[in-house]
């Protein structure tokens, strides 16, 4: 059986998981996540999957995206 796990409980989130998390938009995400250095990103194959508490540590250290 597949059980669910709670957005707030994930260590990944893929992009739109993460727009309604963190309430940003879709294309600004593949922006921050197309940026070299970008280090709370994960590529899945075609995938790309943001590393929750790094992104929200990230989120944390600046004050405009």
């Amino acid at each position: 059986m597949h059980q669910s796990v709670p957005i707030s409980e994930k260590y990944s989130l893929t992009i739109l998981e993460a727009s309604d998390y963190f309430n940003i938009g879709r294309d600004k995400l593949y922006e921050l996540a197309k940026e070299d250095g970008c280090k709370f990103v994960i590529h899945n194959g075609r995938n790309i999957l943001i590393k929750r508490k790094m992104f929200e540590k990230y989120l944390e250290s600046i004050s405009y995206i």
